[in-house]
């Protein structure tokens, strides 16, 4: 017997949620009762430290109908040698900006864990600061496997095809346009809506993905708490043959089971999968004059322990009117401390209007100079500067404080734009003394 609801959702970023999936499944008045009702088991899920100040601290309880113990012995999954975790040694990353067409699909049938790519990562997974970064691309549902890491919380970012994510805390229909972020820990499966899906993962290391502060922007603006979506509680009474697949520590275990591991009957808490769409965000652009830093465009952030400097910010560019007067409109030519990964989920990018394709990415490392296209600046510079709907777009930026150290695959990859360069090489010299 299987339970499910795909309409329903919770709503609300990083607040305290219940579902229940069976009338009087969740305990009133405490977690842990001596005895649940149906049977269930109470087990606690904490993406933090029990002890983590109130504000920071994340944690659900799972009403379940058997506890997570439940499972055979580890050992090695070899099946994708193509996932890395931080830190990267085995090639050096050269300075260079560098910028990736769109990766491939598969030429066999393969599903979300054996499709994915590890393009680049930074930091150390096992020192819990910064990031990793994947391509995930699949052509068939995973069936009766599921997955989880222990090594980082997942924001998926769809760019291809859309997909069913049926997790511990219920199922979330996820579309290009749209991001999940799982817990660090959730067991999922990840099946198809509409035919091959692919897109981009972030694997946070660090500090659990929040909502920047607005400051003087006040109240609203942004991404706003009301426009996160929870699932409600699905379970899956199923027995039979089952496999989990564990990212720990950087390598890939996998073990049997005789049951689905997504049987949580009822759930209360705080840390739980999340949806959200992105033509949601309340863009804030300049009215007056000059290009604003990107920061403005900040849907979730990862913190460090110096303020103001991210582990990871997760940053849009958005369908927006360009209205600034007098002002280059594109980004500026700029050099950053912060290195910048970019990629493309549909439409173009106003400062490189060729080549940078959706499924494609680029990454710009920290002090490497970047900025506009020689044709994006003649462009720019020479238009009439009428307030402009700048539509049919949506790019994204992984900032971090780390410096990004690229997989070999990345490195050597056939889609790597080795004549990427040549983009600012017809830049003129417009000096006149």
């Amino acid at each position: 017997m299987s339970q499910t609801n795909t309409l329903e959702y919770l709503t609300g970023f990083d607040n305290e949620h219940e579902s229940e999936a069976l009338p009087g499944a969740l305990p009133v008045g405490q977690f842990s009762p001596q005895k649940v009702a149906y049977g269930l088991y109470a087990e606690q899920f904490s993406s933090t430290a029990f002890t983590a100040p109130r504000a920071k601290n994340r944690r659900t309880w799972f009403y379940r109908i058997r506890p997570s113990v439940l499972q055979g012995a580890y050992e090695p999954y070899t099946a994708n040698g193509d996932i890395k975790t931080a830190p990267i040694t085995d090639v050096i990353t050269p300075p260079d900006m560098m910028r990736w067409d769109e990766t491939p699909f598969p030429k066999t049938e393969t599903d979300f864990v054996d499709g994915l790519i590890t393009l680049a990562a930074n930091g150390d997974a096992a020192a819990q600061i910064g990031l990793g970064i994947h391509i995930y691309r699949a052509t068939k549902d995973m069936g009766n496997r599921h997955f989880t890491t222990a090594d980082g919380e997942l924001l998926l970012i769809p760019e291809q095809g859309g997909m069913l994510v049926a997790t511990e805390c219920g199922l979330l229909e996820v579309t290009p346009g749209e991001i999940c972020v799982i817990p660090r820990g959730m067991k999922f499966r990840i099946d198809l809506l509409d035919g091959p899906i692919r897109g981009y993962v972030a694997e946070n290391y660090g500090a659990l993905l929040e909502l920047p502060e607005r400051g003087p922007v006040g109240a609203n603006g942004y991404a706003n708490d009301r426009d996160f979506q929870y699932p409600a509680a699905a379970f899956e009474d199923a027995e039979g043959d089952f496999e989990l697949i564990t990212k720990f520590g950087g390598a890939l275990y996998r073990c049997d089971l005789d049951h689905s591991p997504l049987d949580v009957v009822a759930w209360v808490g705080n840390s739980a999968p999340y949806k959200y769409d992105l033509s949601r965000f309340n863009v804030m652009n300049t009215v007056s004059f000059d290009h604003p830093d990107p920061s403005i465009f900040t849907v979730l952030t990862s913190p460090s322990e110096t303020e103001g400097v991210a582990n990871l910010d997760f940053v849009i560019f958005p369908p927006r009117w360009m209205v600034a007067e007098h002002t280059f409109r594109p980004p500026y030519y700029h050099r950053n401390v912060m290195s910048e990964f970019m990629g493309l989920i549909e439409g173009t990018y106003d400062a490189k209007e060729d080549g940078f394709v959706p499924g494609g990415f680029s990454l710009h490392n920290a002090m490497s100079p970047h900025g506009p296209e020689a044709a994006a600046f003649e462009k720019a510079s020479n238009s009439d500067l009428k307030p402009e709907r700048y539509k049919d777009t949506m790019a994204f930026m992984l900032e971090s404080r780390y410096a990004y150290r690229l997989t070999d695959y990345a490195l050597n990859s056939d889609t790597r734009q080795l004549g990427y360069a040549n983009c600012w090489q017809d830049l003129k010299k417009h000096f006149k003394p």
